[in-house]
């Protein structure tokens, strides 16, 4: 990419794309085009074609997508695999029918099979049973990195597939029902420490309640009591975790430095030989243990109190370790440690919520 490529960030505004859309700026980018939901709807094709016949990218960054924790995957199935779809579909496409030069699509880890081997394979796809609680998302994805594929097999385009591990940083969503597990235990921690200290001050703004009797009944419901916080599942599970602005630094590296005919030979390309799995994990290599976390955020906070656990709520997976030589042996690798990616979003967080 030139520093005036055309670049659209598809999700500009969440907690992958503002990554990526800093990370360019930072780098010296100065020609981005920037969409939210209000000025172009992704969801609609006709939407996507127009914008896309009127702006002509030369680079997206396909980021936009409905993510959530256990709960909200769960819950809402339906408009996780359908909105999903339709948004990978229409820009995908486009970016096709417009002749993009190059694109980069967001998946996540959970496309994998529930008991896979571990660290996990780029080759791992498709092998087994996925986890039940966010199986329409995970489908979604997968067809979203099957759709790049094929289009780079059967048409020539360069549309590159990353698969992230759970990711966590700066405008991260802290909704305690949609939220993943880091802001959940963030937010969640930190209510529990003002609500040790009888700072019902700050948990008024933070809930957005002005009844003292109210938000106790909220903090209570959602396992937040005077001298405890409740967390869902065992705490057993193992999760690696990557902080948003080394995904950015990735997503540029990528962007700039590799092809589809780096990850694939042309020679398999003419011979047709079976082409798959050719998305690339993006990780640290590196996993924890829910309550290890756990603890680990509560000391960064300072909360006294006791963290315990309900067993009657679902794990999860067990383990998501990403295999990450593939991006190491292409040249990449993370620069910042889980405990200082907590402390800057800890910050971050009492910054926008404070």
């Amino acid at each position: 990419m030139k520093k005036n490529s055309k670049i659209f960030i598809a999700g500009h505004t969440g907690l992958v794309g503002s990554a990526i859309k800093d990370e360019l700026l930072k780098n010296g980018y100065n020609n981005l085009i920037l969409k939210n939901h209000s000025e172009l709807d992704l969801i609609n094709f006709k939407s996507v074609k127009d914008f896309f016949e009127k702006e002509k990218p030369e680079y997206v960054f396909l980021c936009a997508a409905k993510v959530g924790g256990i709960l909200a995957n769960n819950k809402y199935r339906a408009e996780f695999i359908y909105n999903n779809l339709q948004i990978q579909n229409n820009v995908i496409h486009c970016s096709y029918l417009y002749n993009v030069k190059k694109l980069l699509f967001l998946g996540s880890s959970c496309i994998y099979p529930k008991n896979c081997p571990q660290p996990i394979k780029e080759e791992y796809l498709l092998t087994g049973e996925l986890e039940y609680t966010n199986e329409p998302y995970a489908i979604a994805k997968i067809a979203g990195l099957k759709m790049c594929e094929s289009y780079n097999i059967q048409y020539g385009t360069d549309f590159i597939s990353v698969m992230p591990t759970n990711l966590y940083g700066k405008n991260d969503n802290y909704d305690l029902e949609k939220s993943h597990v880091i802001p959940a235990l963030i937010r969640k921690i930190f209510l529990a420490k003002l609500f040790s200290e009888d700072n019902f001050d700050y948990i008024k703004k933070d809930l957005k309640i002005q009844n003292e009797e109210k938000c106790v009944e909220f903090l209570n419901k959602n396992g937040i009591y005077k001298n405890s916080v409740k967390l869902w599942g065992s705490g057993r599970p193992r999760r690696e975790f990557l902080h948003s602005e080394d995904l950015a630094r990735a997503c540029l590296f990528i962007m700039n430095n590799i092809s589809f005919k780096n990850i694939i030979s042309q020679e398999e390309l003419n011979e047709k030989k079976e082409i798959k799995n050719t998305h690339i994990n993006i990780g640290t290599g590196i996993d924890i243990t829910i309550k290890e976390l756990a603890h680990l955020i509560k000391d960064i906070i300072g909360y006294n109190g006791t963290v315990l656990f309900d067993y009657t709520k679902p794990d999860g997976t067990f383990q998501k370790l990403l295999d990450v030589s593939k991006i190491n042996k292409l040249g990449w690798k993370h620069n910042i440690s889980l405990e200082e990616g907590l402390k800057r979003v800890f910050n971050d967080y009492l910054r926008h919520f404070a």
